[in-house]
Parts: structure tokens; sequence; C-alpha cells
């Protein structure tokens, strides 16, 4: 640690957290600014103009082997800090310096039958004692399953969601959906009923392949890339969450946070971290679904309570919340390897 005490730690900002940006950002700054530590910031990943104190040389030769949590310690590439936390999907080794490793995506691991890479790489990185956190219990389960890890073995601190501006007047019938086109598909026409009724729009956030296999439906609606979430979220009255419940649900609680009423899907992690806050719906109910939606769309007196209580849902996941947890988690990381 520095003299004053302070923890010194370089932290990645090559985060997978979207569709907000990089959420990697607001974290930093909440820590900078509430003095939880010293930071040295870099990028695992490739450059988007970020700001960051260090460059790493050669990133892109050693890239390939840290996705196999192989190749140069990224300690001897980096001014002396107390810990090191990765958050991409590269997970460079350390010769001294602890390692943190954040799981924030789960697909790569439902999806690694094909090479294993992704498990192996952090079951290597776990055997050299890196501590790996993921940003839900249910996801903190699943991550235990497929690398065949303890409970302990696996923390859990949920990201920093950036703070939303209050959306009041919005129209919008926005759908955020992530690994979930089938059952977008299933209730395209009834939402456009919904909120065309009303002389709205649906407003669909998805990947590219998503946005094709939409697009090859016929399916008639506005379909935005990820990038444009803060747009799509601006002009939104009701959100809806489509989800396999691979990642965490940054867009939905930030809708929440911008007093926006939503309904999402009742995976794991949904029910773990909006209950009670949104309206849960099976995903395989396509009656359920629409009707829920309708009922955010029209009933005012259900809006309100959705409002009010998504605004302090939202509370807790924000930046400063989660700048003390890392905090927390830095300093305990650093007691045990000590120890």
């Amino acid at each position: 640690m520095s003299q004053s005490g302070t923890l010194r730690v370089g932290l990645d900002l090559s985060g997978s957290l979207e569709p907000l940006g990089n959420t990697m950002n607001d974290l930093a700054d909440a820590l900078a600014l509430g003095g939880e530590c010293e930071l040295v910031r870099f990028r695992t990943g490739p450059s988007s103009g970020q700001r960051v104190d260090v460059r790493l040389r050669q990133r892109w030769w050693w890239d390939p082997w840290w996705h196999r949590g192989l190749g140069r310690s990224i300690d001897t590439m980096l001014p002396p800090v107390d810990i090191i936390h990765v958050t991409g999907l590269a997970t460079p080794p350390t010769k001294k310096t602890p390692l943190i490793v954040s799981v924030d995506d789960l697909r790569p691991l439902r999806d690694d039958a094909r090479d294993q890479q992704r498990v192996t790489q952090l079951r290597r990185v776990v055997r050299r004692g890196a501590q790996i956190v993921a940003s839900s219990n249910a996801a903190s389960a699943e991550v235990q399953r497929s690398l065949g890890l303890r409970r302990e073995q696996v923390v859990v601190v949920p990201p920093a969601v950036p703070p939303a501006s209050t959306v009041s007047n919005g129209s919008d019938l926005v759908v955020n959906v992530t690994g979930a086109t089938p059952e977008f598909l299933t209730i395209a026409t009834q939402l456009m009923s919904i909120a065309g009724q009303r002389g709205a729009r649906v407003v669909v956030l998805a990947s590219k392949g998503a946005a094709a296999k939409i697009k090859a439906a016929g399916i008639d609606v506005d379909v935005l890339s990820r990038e444009l979430a803060p747009l799509a979220l601006a002009s939104a009255r009701v959100v809806v969450h489509l989800s396999d419940g691979a990642r965490f649900p940054l867009f939905t609680i930030a809708a929440l946070a911008a007093g926006v009423p939503t309904c999402a899907t009742a995976t794991p992690v949904n029910r773990e971290l909006l209950e009670g806050a949104v309206t849960l719906v099976p995903s395989d109910d396509r009656e359920f679904i629409v009707n829920a939606v309708r009922d955010l769309y029209v009933n005012e007196p259900l809006r309100a309570v959705r409002i009010a209580a998504g605004k302090a849902r939202a509370s807790d996941f924000a930046p400063a919340v989660a700048a003390r947890a890392y905090g927390a988690l830095y300093r305990d990381v650093l007691r045990r390897s000590r120890a």
C-alpha cells in the first residue's frame, strides 16, 4: 500500500457489460471519488478511445495467450500495485500480485463445449490463486457448476449501474432482447398492436445476429444496436427485458432508475435481482407476457407502484455502492494473500 495506507489497484477497463457503455468507467470514477483506492487504469482488450494510465505494450501479441490464461505476467507490465482486477475475456497471469477476475457473461461458459477455452482459462487462473467474481448469486452458482469450484471460490459483487435521467413523457415500448429472440418473435405482433393503438413504436435493442433474425421474420419494428440503448431508454414508456439469464440485467436496472415500468422474464438472475420491482413473466407463456405489458402500459396505479419500487431497487446498484463493495473485496483479497 501507499504511505497513506491507500490500496493501489490495477483496474482493467475492458469489462464486457453492456449496453449502457463501459460501466467499468463508472466503477473507476466512483472508486477514485470515494477514496477507496489509488487506480492504475489499463485495458486487456482493444483500445476504444478510453483514458488509461498505462497502455500495455504488445497487447495484441499476448492476447491469444491471455485468452488461455497463459503468456506474459501482467504485473510486469504495470507499475507496482497491490491488486490487479481484470474484467474482460482475457485473463493474463500474474507473478506475485493477487488477481481478481470478473465473470460478467455466462454465455461463453455455456457455449464452451466447442473448445473449452473459457472453462480451461478460468480453471487455470483459479489454480494459481485468482479470485473469481460473479455479478449475482444465481450467476455464482452457474460459474461454480461450470468450473467445478467450491462456493467460497466465487464471490458476488454486483457491477456499477450508471445513473439514468428520469423519463417522464416517453411513449415507446422498448424491448431488450438478450438470448431470447424466439420468445420475442412469438409476441412481436401483439406488442406492435399494444403500441400502435396509442400511436407509439416498438423499439428493439438486439445484437446483429438477433437483428438479422427479426428482419428475416418480416417484423416491422425499429431495431437498434445496443450502443443506442441510452437513446431508446430516453423515449420509453415501458421496457420489456427478454433474457436467457446469461448476463446481469444492466439495462433493466437503468430503466428502473429512470422511472420506466418494466417486465422481465423470470430467469434465476432476474428473480434474484428484480423481484418486487418489476413484473416477472414466464418466458414460455405468450398470453401472460402480452397481458403484463399491456397492463404496464395503461394501468396508472400499477405504473406508479412499479416506478417507486424500481427507483428504490436501482439505488442498490449505484456506482458508489459498487465502489464500496469492491473496495472491501480488494482489501479482503489482499489480506488473505498475505496471511
